[in-house]
C-alpha cells in the first residue's frame, strides 16, 4: 500500500546539514528579521491619528512636539507600539505553533485552527467572561492553555491511529470539532450579551492594546517555549523520516509527540489571550517557511524552520495589519479585526493544499446502514413513524414558550375567537415553527441529493461552505441597505448559494473530484465567506450586529407567514423532480462507469441535482439563517432507517430534517426563556460530534 503524499509535509524531509548550511540558515532568519523590522516601521506610521513618520522619527531624535492635540510620545507608546509588540508576539507564537503541529502530524494542513486549539481556548475564555469572572493575565493564559489542549487531545483522539494523522481525516475532525466549539461560544455570547460585550469583533482577532504591558508579559513565555521547541529540533528532523525510523534511531516518539503539541499549544493559548483567535496564521505562516526551505536546503532543518516560520507569521500579521489600514483607512480599519484578512489567507491557502493532496481512502456509508429495513410494510412503517413524531413536535413547538398554551387554545386560535394574548402568541409562534420545518426539510433533502450525487457520506450544503455563501449574500444585501425588501434578499442569497457551490464544483473537479478533497475545498471557501461576512458585519451600524450575528446562527425569531412561502414553493418544484430522478441518483450513488454504462448523462445529473440542492440550502438560509449539520445528520438516520435508495431516503430525510430544525427551535426557545438560543447552535452543538463518528465509521 502506497503511503500518501501527505505523510511527509513538503519540504520536511530529515536534512542532512551540509558544511555552510548553517550560515545558511542564519542568512535567512536574519533577512526575515530586517523585512520584519521594516515592515513594523511602516507599522508604526498607520494609525487613526495624524501622526506620520515624520512626526514620529522627530520624537525619537528629541524633538517633542506635539501634532494636533495628541503628544506623539503618548500616541507612540500608548497605541501604536503596543499593536506592533502585540502583532510580533501573535505571529511569531502562532507561526511557531502551526511549524510544530504539521511536523508532529506530518501533515501540511494541520494548524492551531484547523486542530481546533484555537477554538478551544476561545471557548474557555468566553466562557469566564461569560461568568463575570475576572483573572489576572497569567490565569487568563492558563484557562486559554486548558481548553486549547483539552480541545487538541480529543481531536487526536477522535481521530484515532486507524485514520492516521497524516490523512485529511485528522483535519475534519478538529474542523468539526471546532465548529461545535464555535457553536458554544456563539451561544455564550448571546446568552450573555452584557458580559461578553466586544467579545466578538475581538473574537475575530483583534491587535488593539491598553499598553504594552501584556505584550511584553507575553514575550518570556514564548522565548521559553521557543528554547524548548528547538531543543526538540533534531528529534523532530529524525521524525519527518516516519515512525518506524525514527523509532529505530532511538527517538522517543511519544514523548516528542506531546512535548511538541504542548508546546503549541501554549504559544496558541498565549496569542489567543493577547488578542484573541487570529485565524490561520498557524497555517499560512509554516507553508510559506516551508516555500522557502524548498529553495534553501538548511532551512529544512527545525533549528531554523521553526524560528523562519515565527518570523513569517509575525510579518504576515503585520502587513495584513497595516495593509488593511492603509486600504481601509485608519478611521475605518479600527472597526476590522486583524483576523478577518487572516481568515480569507487561510480558506486560500487550505483550498489550495486541498487540490495538491492525494485522497486518504475512498468512504462509505456508515455501517448502521446495513440494518435498513428493507419490506414495502417496513418503509411504511418508518413513514408513518417520522410523520407523527414531527406532527407531536409541532404541536409541542406551538404549545412551548414563555406562555404555555393548550390544543383548547389552538382551537380557539383557528376559529379566530382566542384572547388577544393567546392570539399574539400564535401569531408569532406558528410562523416560526413553519420556518423551521420546512427548512429543516429543504435542508435534509438537500443533503440527500448532494451525498448521493458526490457519494461522499460527510458532504452537505452546511459544511460545503453552500449555505455560508447563503448567508454571506443575504447579510450583504441586509447591511448595504439595498432596497428591494424581501424579494431582493431571496434573490441575492440564492445567486450567492449557487456561485459557491459552482466555485467548490470547479476546483473539486479540477483536482479530481475525490471525496475527502471535496469536503476540504467546501470547508475552505466556508471559512472565506465567513471571514467577508464578519467584514460586513463589522462595518456595519453596531446596534444591528447581535441581531445580523443572532440570525445567522440560525433562528426563526420574527418570522412570518410571507417568510415561509419562497421555501414552500421551492419544496413543491424540487420534490417532483428530484424523485423523478431517483433511478439517475442512485446510479450515481454506486459508482462513476456504472451509470454510463445504462445511458445516464452523469454530468448533466449531477450538476442538476447538486444546483437544485443549492437553492434549496440557499432558501432556508432566508427563511432560518445559517444551520448546519441537518444535511448531515437527517439523511444518515434515513438511510439507517430505509436503505440507500433515494426513492426511499428523499421522503424520510425531509421528514427527519423538519423534525431536528423544529425540536431544536422549541428547545431554543424554552430552555431559558424568555432568553433564546438560536436553532442553528443547538444543532451544531449535536451535529458537529456526529460528523465526527461518520468520519470515523465511513473509513473504507
Amino acid at each position: 500500500m502506497k503511503t500518501p503524499r501527505t505523510s511527509v509535509p513538503e519540504g520536511g524531509s530529515l536534512p542532512r546539514t551540509e558544511r555552510g548550511g548553517g550560515p545558511a540558515g542564519v542568512a535567512v532568519l536574519a533577512l526575515l528579521l530586517v523585512v520584519t523590522a521594516l515592515v513594523g516601521l511602516w507599522h508604526l506610521t498607520q494609525g487613526t491619528s495624524g501622526v506620520g513618520a515624520g512626526d514620529l522619527l522627530r520624537h525619537l531624535t528629541g524633538d517633542r512636539e506635539n501634532t494636533g492635540d495628541a503628544p506623539v510620545g503618548e500616541i507612540f507608546t500608548g497605541s501604536r507600539l503596543p499593536r506592533l509588540f502585540a502583532g510580533v508576539a501573535v505571529g511569531f507564537a502562532l507561526g511557531c505553533a502551526g511549524t510544530l503541529l504539521q511536523s508532529v502530524t506530518h501533515n501540511t494542513l494541520a494548524s492551531p485552527d484547523t486542530l481546533a486549539v484555537t477554538a478551544g481556548s476561545y471557548f474557555t475564555l468566553t466562557l469566564v467572561a461569560a461568568f463575570g469572572l475576572t483573572v489576572p493575565l497569567w490565569a487568563s493564559g492558563a484557562v486559554a492553555f486548558a481548553g486549547g489542549v483539552v480541545a487538541a487531545a480529543l481531536v487526536l483522539l477522535l481521530a484515532g491511529r486507524a485514520a492516521g494523522t497524516a490523512g485529511t481525516r485528522l483535519i475534519l475532525a478538529g474542523s468539526a470539532t471546532a465548529m461545535a466549539l464555535d457553536a458554544a461560544t456563539g451561544m455564550l455570547l448571546i446568552l450573555f450579551k452584557q458580559n461578553t460585550t466586544g467579545l466578538f469583533a475581538w473574537g475575530s482577532g483583534s491587535l488593539a492594546q491598553l499598553n504594552i504591558d501584556a505584550s511584553v508579559r507575553a514575550f518570556p513565555l514564548v522565548a521559553v517555549v521557543l528554547c524548548v521547541a528547538l531543543a526538540l529540533s533534531r528529534r523532530l528532523d529524525v521524525l519527518n523520516l516516519g515512525d518506524d525510523a525514527a523509532s529505530t534511531l532511538g527517538v522517543p516518539i511519544r514523548a516528542t509527540r506531546v512535548t511538541a503539541v504542548i508546546c503549541a499549544v501554549v504559544l496558541t493559548s498565549t496569542a489567543v489571550t493577547l488578542a484573541g483567535p487570529i485565524s490561520f496564521v498557524g497555517l499560512g505562516a509554516p507553508v510559506l517557511a516551508r516555500l522557502i526551505a524548498g529553495r534553501v536546503r538548511a532551512l529544512r532543518s527545525h533549528l531554523f524552520l521553526v524560528p523562519a516560520a515565527g518570523l513569517v507569521g509575525a510579518l504576515v500579521i503585520l502587513l495584513a495589519d497595516a495593509s488593511l489600514r492603509a486600504l481601509q483607512g485608519a478611521d475605518g480599519a479600527a472597526a476590522i479585526p486583524t483576523g478577518v484578512p487572516t481568515a480569507l489567507l487561510g480558506s486560500v491557502v487550505i483550498v489550495v493544499l486541498a487540490l495538491r493532496l492525494r485522497d486518504t481512502g475512498q468512504l462509505r456509508q456508515p455501517p448502521s446502514v446495513r440494518v435498513a429495513v428493507r419490506s414495502g410494510r417496513g418503509y411504511l412503517l418508518v413513514v408513518l413513524g417520522a410523520v407523527a413524531l414531527l406532527l407531536g413536535a409541532v404541536l409541542g413547538a406551538v404549545m412551548a414558550g414563555s406562555l404555555w398554551l393548550r390544543t383548547g387554545d389552538i382551537a380557539l386560535w383557528i376559529q379566530g375567537t382566542a384572547p388577544d394574548l393567546i392570539g399574539q402568541a400564535l401569531d408569532d409562534r406558528v410562523p416560526r415553527v413553519l420556518s423551521a420545518v420546512l427548512a429543516g426539510a429543504a435542508l435534509g433533502l438537500a443533503g440527500c441529493v448532494v451525498q448521493g450525487s458526490v457519494r461522499n457520506p460527510l458532504a452537505e450544503p452546511g459544511v460545503l461552505g453552500i449555505t455560508a455563501g447563503a448567508g454571506l449574500g443575504a447579510a450583504s444585501v441586509v447591511t448595504s441597505g439595498l432596497g428591494g425588501g424581501r424579494p431582493m434578499l431571496i434573490v441575492v442569497a440564492v445567486a450567492a448559494g449557487l456561485a459557491t457551490f459552482a466555485l467548490i464544483a470547479l476546483l473539486a473537479w479540477r483536482g479530481g473530484f475525490l471525496p475527502d478533497r471535496f469536503v476540504l475545498i467546501g470547508i475552505g471557501c466556508g471559512y472565506g465567506l465567513s471571514a467577508v461576512t464578519t467584514f460586513l458585519l463589522l462595518r456595519a451600524d453596531p446596534y444591528n450586529t447581535p441581531r445580523i450575528f443572532t440570525w445567522l446562527s440560525g433562528t426563526t425569531y420574527g418570522r412570518t407567514l410571507p417568510d415561509v412561502v419562497p421555501v414552500a414553493v421551492a419544496l413543491a418544484l424540487a420534490l417532483p423532480v428530484l424523485l423523478a430522478m431517483r433511478g439517475r441518483l442512485d446510479l450515481l450513488a454506486v459508482d462513476e462507469d456504472t451509470p454510463r454504462i445504462v445511458g445516464v448523462r452523469v454530468e448533466r445529473t449531477r450538476i442538476t441535482a447538486l444546483a437544485i440542492a443549492a437553492v434549496l440550502a440557499a432558501l432556508s438560509v432566508v427563511a432560518v439563517g445559517v444551520v448546519g449539520f441537518v444535511g448531515l445528520v437527517a439523511p444518515h438516520l434515513a438511510r439507517s432507517l430505509v436503505g440507500t435508495r433515494h426513492g426511499r431516503a428523499i421522503p424520510v430525510s425531509m421528514l427527519l430534517g423538519g423534525l431536528l430544525v423544529c425540536i431544536a427551535d422549541a428547545l431554543g426557545r424554552t430552555l431559558i426563556a424568555p432568553a433564546q438560543v438560536p436553532a442553528g447552535l443547538m444543532i451544531a452543538l449535536v451535529g458537529a460530534p456526529y460528523f465526527v463518528w461518520v468520519l470515523r465509521k465511513s473509513r473504507a
